[in-house]
């Protein structure tokens, strides 16, 4: 199947995976807004994959077996979802355009993750990706905010109401870029990218030793800003 839009450098949120030059999406139907905690004001949130989920690999994940969920992580993410607080991943997976793995394969093992997810309580609404290298300049690879945008439009979210959770500095900018609140986790690469946030003088995000201490800071009392 093939698709022309113009402008296809910037982000399209699909849930199915389309041929051309876009970030691809599995798509998962939306919740109901009557399950969205009243007590918070958090109403989404955008998690990277790699370093926040599961363990980050120098040569990156190119198949399911090298997938390695972070512990505690897919409890962090059911006990977000029980909260009525919906769940997007968002990852820059350029190893698609460099030829080391196909749009197929980064497709199943998304879905994999969301599955395994699944079965032990959480919810993930939706997974894109940016499948660009560095040099294609796109609009969507992170630290741009092109795919939080895209999803903020697919799903009409409120983005001064969703956090975004990282581990490099490139995911706090695109969040803030996005008019997110962010928080850095240690796991991955945090511990080096938040001594190089210090170094700059970087500020404006919250800090938490991985992603369940992440939904510590999203659930509990204390604001993020």
């Amino acid at each position: 199947m093939s698709l022309s839009i113009p402008g296809a450098q910037n982000p399209l949120i699909l849930p199915i995976a389309w041929p051309g030059s876009l970030p691809h999406a599995v798509g998962m139907p939306w919740p109901s807004r009557t399950g969205v905690n009243a007590q918070t004001a958090v109403r989404a949130i955008f998690l990277d994959r790699d370093g926040v989920i599961n363990e980050n690999r120098r040569d990156h994940v190119k198949e399911w077996s090298e997938f390695r969920f972070l512990p505690g992580a897919v409890e962090a993410v059911a006990r977000l979802s029980r909260a009525g607080i919906a769940v997007f991943v968002i990852t820059n997976q350029a190893i698609v355009n460099r030829g080391l793995v196909s749009r197929h394969t980064v497709d199943a093992i998304n879905a994999r993750m969301a599955g395994e997810i699944a079965r032990q309580g959480g919810r993930i609404e939706a997974i894109a990706y940016c499948p660009h290298r560095p040099d294609e300049e796109c609009a969507c690879r992170k630290p741009r905010p092109g795919l939080l945008l895209a999803l903020a439009r697919r799903y009409r979210l409120d983005l001064s109401r969703a956090v975004m959770v990282g581990d490099a500095l490139t995911d706090i900018d695109a969040g803030l870029a996005a008019g997110c609140q962010a928080i850095l986790v240690l796991t991955g690469r945090g511990s080096e990218e938040l001594a190089r946030a210090r170094t700059a003088g970087r500020n404006g995000f919250r800090v938490a030793a991985d992603l369940s201490g992440a939904a510590d800071l999203v659930l509990g009392s204390a604001p993020l800003r």
